[in-house]
């Protein structure tokens, strides 16, 4: 069965902070929304001619730059993200770990491959945690902006927390 479409709802959320070009749209995955969710360029463009089409969003340039193409979210889309947003998850996600997969064809507990899958999996943790703890304290390093992007903030909080989970287990592991 095909997966529900998410990016509309996603670009939407986006432009309920401002209206956005395709570039600025396809930043915000590289810098936030790349922290949890994934979206190329080449996804964006395609989708933006879709929302365009069904209504969802329409499109301007300004006077002064008739080159860049300016993306709003119309009512019917604004009606569209409100719902999707009140409407609650129903399932986890299956999760794609690379890391957990490759554990978990390993038979015994002294193969020598599983040192080297373990030590490898807590630098790129510990590298993971220093780059969202650095996040945390260039963008959320008051008050005033912890509450203006508040969503934003728990969810980093949640990324640190799985991140420091997940190194408190690897080093639980005992490894023979």
């Amino acid at each position: 069965m095909p997966q529900k479409r998410i990016l509309p709802y996603v670009i939407l959320g986006i432009l309920e902070k401002g209206d956005a070009t395709g570039k600025q749209i396809t930043d915000e995955f590289k810098y936030e929304i790349g922290e949890f969710w994934k979206s190329s360029h080449s996804q964006i463009y395609p989708e933006l001619k879709h929302m365009l089409t069904d209504g969802w969003i329409d499109s301007y340039q300004k006077e002064d730059n008739d080159k860049e193409i300016y993306y709003r979210p119309t009512n019917l889309g604004k009606e569209i993200i409100a719902d999707w947003l009140a409407t609650p998850v129903a399932k986890l996600p299956v999760s794609k770990d690379l890391f957990s997969l490759k554990v978990f064809f390993i038979k015994r507990a002294d193969d020598p491959r599983l040192k080297t899958l373990i030590a490898n999996q807590k630098k790129l943790v510990s590298q993971n945690l220093a780059h969202l703890k650095k996040r945390e304290a260039e963008l959320f390093n008051t008050a005033e902006k912890i509450n203006h992007n508040y969503g934003h903030y728990l969810i980093l909080q949640r990324a640190i927390s799985r991140q420091e989970n997940q190194l408190a287990w690897l080093d639980q592991l005992t490894v023979c």
